[in-house]
């Protein structure tokens, strides 16, 4: 089955979308706002020792001091003290393992790790065995005799030369020797580029940074199947075949750069789909529907009939409803990127084999889910339970937060959002309508931050266009309400 992947890249966000036969299967966002910086690297300075504590304050170059603890220093000797490994002045190489909270600097580390598709790279100060190559395998692989096949299959692949050590992810059991070497050959690369940075900077300066989400699905998600990588943003399709071209050159053919009038965004209808997937129901061809709901705890899906009767009996349009529901309940995890328990309530069935069917249909349809899942039989009460890898914020958590209208009981897009759905809206009419000036309306909420947060942004936009952009607040608009005036 083969694949597109949309990037839609603007100054405030990325968006991703995976098309699979035509139809979005997984969306991911990230908000130029709201990265991390967990897993960058840094040539920091020791800034304090504090014994009694056994941590140290060290100066990464941000807003606050970081500080790391002992336990999180390499060290030959586990009851050596901090005072004897680190001192004032000092520059050291650290990696971020929690990102700052509150008045908390970032939680440091000097086990530095560098994550791949498949593998993880341990430079060789951070191996287990620094003069050898060492080779761990993910916890979640369990069987002594997969451990092994995959630590040979690793070893027999690494180069003599290697050093350092490797760390085989859960995925890379499904993946081929080619694409095996390929990572590695992207942890090399980039484990070199760091050290040859650390002979030019001074502290402290950052080294490394975790990879954009443009980059990542690059590196995690492409692959053999994907036939094509749409970006629709000249600069960022140069810097990512550039990143193709040292990292991954095998995907090079498959990054093309979107020119057309219409968005990109709009030739799969990605944006209508991002709408139904923030909505509690989805409706099903044969006239059933689904209900899911989001809790901070699990999630819950309800199948239900609805106007679906066309089968011959009772028994036959429960099977077919279920059967349908589990196709969509397996995209729907993807779109909305569910995770945590999550239970499912089909409609009751009487026939075992038909229970049987329902979830291999189920299983089938999540065998292309990136995510790892585990699901359970029917339980006596005729619920499902399944378990979903989360791997990141849901789409809900990430685009909307708690209606203070409903007391928390639904959702409404951030007001952020909105500003974000009308920068892009005001393109689509430049292109379609090329009017003389734009004059937002919307509520106040939206105005404000137009005015502060999001006025760089607005700005940038109005000079891309080259129309005046003008700002009116509407008291009695909701915060989703909006209309764009065109003269």
């Amino acid at each position: 089955m083969t694949e597109e992947i949309l990037i839609n890249i603007t100054p405030q966000e990325t968006r991703v979308a995976l098309i699979q036969q035509g139809a979005v299967q997984e969306l991911q966002i990230e908000r130029t706002r709201q990265r991390g910086i967990v897993g960058n690297i840094y040539l920091a300075k020791v800034v304090r020792v504090l014994p009694g504590m056994q941590s140290a304050f060290i100066e990464v170059g941000l807003e606050r001091t970081a500080f790391i603890h002992v336990a999180d220093i390499i060290q030959n000797n586990p009851q050596a003290q901090i005072e004897k490994l680190l001192f004032e002045g000092q520059n050291v190489l650290v990696q971020v393992l929690k990102d700052p909270l509150g008045t908390k600097g970032a939680r440091l580390t000097t086990q530095l790790s560098i994550a791949g598709r498949n593998l993880v790279y341990l430079p060789p100060a951070g191996s287990d065995a620094a003069s050898e190559k060492y080779i761990g395998v993910s916890q979640r692989i369990d069987k002594p005799e997969e451990r092994e096949a995959i630590k040979s299959r690793l070893a027999s692949l690494m180069p003599a030369d290697e050093k350092g050590g490797i760390i085989v992810r859960t995925s890379a059991q499904d993946a081929t020797d080619t694409e095996l070497v390929h990572d590695m050959l992207y942890l090399r690369t980039t484990w070199e580029k760091i050290r040859e940075a650390v002979n030019h900077q001074s502290a402290p300066s950052l080294l490394y940074q975790d990879l954009s989400l443009a980059e990542r699905v690059l590196r995690d998600v492409a692959g053999e199947e994907t036939a094509q990588i749409r970006i629709d943003s000249a600069e960022n399709f140069e810097k990512l075949t550039a990143f193709a071209k040292d990292y991954m050159p095998n995907l090079l053919g498959k990054l093309s750069l979107h020119r057309g009038e219409r968005a990109l965004f709009d030739f799969f209808d990605v944006d209508t789909e991002i709408n139904k997937a923030l909505g509690r129901r989805v409706d099903l061809k044969s006239g059933g529907y689904l209900m899911i709901d989001q809790t901070e705890s699990m999630t819950t899906i309800d199948v239900n009939t609805g106007s679906y009767v066309g089968a011959r009996n009772l028994d036959a349009t429960v099977f077919k409803t279920n059967l349908e529901a589990a196709q969509a309940i397996a995209r729907q995890l993807r779109l909305r990127n569910l995770g945590g328990i999550i239970i499912i309530d089909f409609i009751d069935m009487l026939s075992k084999d038909h229970q049987d069917s329902v979830l291999q249909e189920l299983k089938r349809n999540l065998e292309r889910d990136h995510a790892r899942s585990s699901i359970s039989e029917f339980s006596t009460l005729g619920l499902v339970e399944m378990t979903r890898k989360r791997t990141r914020e849901s789409l809900a958590h990430i685009t909307c937060e708690p209606c203070a209208t409903c007391a928390g009981k639904g959702e409404v897009k951030t007001a952020q959002t909105i500003c974000y759905e009308i920068l892009r809206e005001i393109v689509r009419e430049h292109r379609q309508f090329n009017p003389r000036e734009f004059r937002i309306v919307a509520s106040p909420d939206v105005i404000d931050l137009f005015l502060e947060e999001e006025n760089r942004f607005l700005a940038q936009l109005g000079d891309f266009i080259n129309k005046p952009i003008t700002l009116q607040a509407e008291g009695s608009f909701r915060q989703e309400q909006y209309d764009i005036v065109l003269s």
